[in-house]
C-alpha cells in the first residue's frame, strides 16, 4: 500500500495564487495584452453571478496563452522570479512520497515540482497554446477522483490545504491541516467512514 503526504499548492505551499501571479507576469512581459482585461473582467463577473462555470471562466482567463510565444520559456522565467514564494516549511519538510494536487494548470506547476525534488503532480490539464481545459478543473471532489484514477491502494498520512473546498481529500486523510500563511493548524473534521 502506497503512503503519501498530499499538499494543495496555491496559498498552501506557495505564498499567493500562482495562476494570478503568472497572468500578471505575462502582462508585464507583454503590456499590450492589457486589452484582454475588460473581457476577462466580464467573465469574472459572470462567474461570480453563477452565469458561467468556473472552468469556463478559467479558460477565458488563460486565453492569454494564445498571445504568448514560447510559453515554456515564459514559465521558466516566471519560476526564476517566483520560486522564492515557496514556503520554507514545505522546503524543510523532508517527507517521502509527496504529491501536490492543485486546480492550477499542470504546465505551470510541473517545472517547479520537478525542481523541488521531482514531486509528483496532479493538476488541471490546460492546453498551453490556447488556455482550453483538456481535463476537468482539478478542484474540490475532482482532486479525489484524479487521485483515485492514478492509485487504487493508498493511504494519505498528512494532507495540507488553505481551503475548506478541499474537504474531500481532508476526509480521507489520517491527518489534515489548514494552512494560513505560515501557520499550520490541525483541521478537525469528521472522517469519511471506510
Amino acid at each position: 500500500m502506497k503512503k503519501f503526504n498530499i499538499y494543495d499548492f496555491d496559498k498552501t505551499i506557495y505564498d499567493g495564487d500562482s495562476s494570478i501571479d503568472f497572468y500578471l507576469f505575462c502582462l508585464k512581459m507583454n503590456p499590450h495584452l492589457v486589452f484582454l482585461l475588460p473581457y476577462i473582467s466580464i467573465y469574472f463577473i459572470m462567474y461570480k453571478l453563477r452565469i458561467v462555470e468556473k472552468k469556463k471562466f478559467k479558460e477565458e482567463f488563460f486565453s492569454i496563452l494564445k498571445y504568448m510565444k514560447d510559453i515554456d520559456k515564459v514559465v521558466e522565467l516566471f519560476w526564476r522570479k517566483n520560486e522564492v514564494k515557496i514556503k520554507k516549511w514545505f522546503i524543510d519538510d523532508d517527507s517521502k512520497n509527496k504529491i501536490i494536487i492543485s486546480a492550477s494548470p499542470e504546465f505551470l506547476l510541473k517545472p517547479i515540482c520537478y525542481k523541488l525534488g521531482k514531486i509528483e503532480l496532479i493538476a488541471s490539464i490546460v492546453d498551453k497554446k490556447n488556455g482550453k481545459f483538456i481535463s476537468n478543473n482539478c478542484y474540490g471532489e475532482e482532486k479525489v477522483i484524479r487521485l483515485n484514477e492514478r492509485y487504487d491502494n493508498y493511504v494519505i498520512d498528512n494532507f495540507y490545504s488553505d481551503s475548506k473546498s478541499d474537504i474531500y481529500l481532508a476526509r480521507i486523510a489520517k491527518n489534515s491541516y489548514l494552512v494560513n500563511k505560515n501557520n499550520i493548524i490541525k483541521w478537525e473534521i469528521t472522517r469519511k467512514e471506510d
